[in-house]
């Protein structure tokens, strides 16, 4: 079928994205779902940094690549029953996940500590889970993006990209659900797990940050402390429930700590900030993706004779079959607005603008909405 996309033809090209262009959106084929696959008529899309490091290079992917990997939509066909997705009807909302996992390897085994080992594979190499691509141009294929490719009217992807959730669960809150819900409250809830005396910080005020917040302020921590260097980031965060914020300058200044520290802005310095402000016997959970190159300088002597510990957390540590019904609940049950963390809406035509927004660190989430 032929649907529209956006295609990401060049990586590090040179900012603003606005008059670069890196990303065109075109028409594309998209092939059918074939067994243990779906047809997916894309709802919202989310725009996150894993998005941004592809466009500006720090996450070198191949390319031409149609780019989204959080977002939410509505089944329209199912591929041939008897590989697994036979519990998926044409109609379903699916929220997409960006780390399928087969369910055999010894990450799978993990519960969710580790990324799938064929899943990583399969997205390093912009294809699906069970192999090749479903995606063409002019008779040239185009590269999957981490199993999803959901900056388009259509996807195909594999069943195990996908958790179902119900109609109540509006197409905008299912989409921030599957990468910044999963990312930020899961460094808590998988990785970091504060006990109810626990003081939790998070440093870097993104969509994943802020939904850590969100989280915290959930858990009913006794102080929810928000760092960025933002003013409005930090004003949203007070409004959302954090009992206080600071820049990383204030921070350093009056020495706060806390016993949970998530890091979320993917860069050298914040990390550093998070591990200098996590209290003795403490723990630093980074869930940032800095460049690969990236190097942080830290006190190995305060890690032992303070008894601190850092922990990475890739996806929140997540099992998006388990995690997201229980982020569901909390938020039917008013403890998790969601909604709080969408900041505009946009059209697919806006994408190279959008990637300005999101780089400049304006944006929260900016969310692609289709008709």
């Amino acid at each position: 079928m032929k649907i529209r996309g956006a295609v990401l033809e060049r990586i590090a090209a040179p900012v603003p994205f606005a008059e670069s262009a890196p990303i065109t959106v075109c028409e594309l084929d998209l092939g059918e779902p074939g067994p243990g696959e779906l047809l997916v008529r894309i709802e919202a899309a989310g725009l996150c940094h894993s998005d941004l490091s592809v466009v500006d290079g720090n996450r070198v992917r191949p390319v031409p690549m149609l780019l989204g990997h959080e977002a939410a939509g509505r089944v329209v066909a199912v591929g041939a029953v008897g590989a697994g997705d036979s519990d998926i009807a044409v109609g379903q909302r699916v929220v997409m996940t960006f780390l399928p996992r087969c369910g055999e390897c010894a990450g799978c085994a993990s519960e969710g500590r580790t990324p799938c080992v064929p899943g990583s594979a399969a997205n390093n190499a912009g294809e699906l889970l069970n192999g090749g691509r479903r995606l063409h141009r002019d008779d040239a294929e185009v590269h999957h993006h981490l199993g999803v490719s959901a900056f388009a009217t259509h996807a195909v992807v594999d069943r195990r990209s996908v958790v179902p959730v119900d109609d109540d669960v509006p197409p905008e809150v299912a989409a921030v659900l599957g990468c910044a819900v999963l990312t930020g409250g899961g460094a808590l809830l998988n990785s970091a797990r504060p006990g109810p005396a626990d003081r939790i910080m998070v440093v870097g005020l993104g969509g994943v940050g802020m939904a850590a917040v969100l989280v915290a302020v959930s858990l009913g921590a006794p102080e929810v402390i928000a760092v960025d260097t933002v003013p409005e980031k930090l004003a949203l965060a007070k409004d959302l429930g954090a009992t206080a914020t600071y820049t990383p300058a204030e921070l350093a200044e009056q020495g706060v700590q806390a016993e949970v520290v998530v890091e979320a802005a993917g860069n050298v310095r914040a990390f550093e900030t998070a591990v200098a402000a996590t209290a003795a016997g403490g723990t630093t959970v980074t869930v940032g993706l800095p460049a690969p190159d990236a190097r942080a300088s830290i006190s190995p002597l305060g890690l032992v004779a303070q008894g601190r510990s850092i922990v990475g957390s890739y996806l929140g540590s997540a099992v998006p079959s388990r995690d997201i019904p229980e982020y569901v609940r909390m938020w039917r049950a008013g403890r998790l607005p969601v909604e709080r963390l969408v900041s505009a809406h946009i059209g697919l035509d806006d994408i190279n603008r959008a990637m300005d927004e999101l780089a400049a660190g304006h944006a929260l989430r900016q969310v692609i909405v289709f008709d």
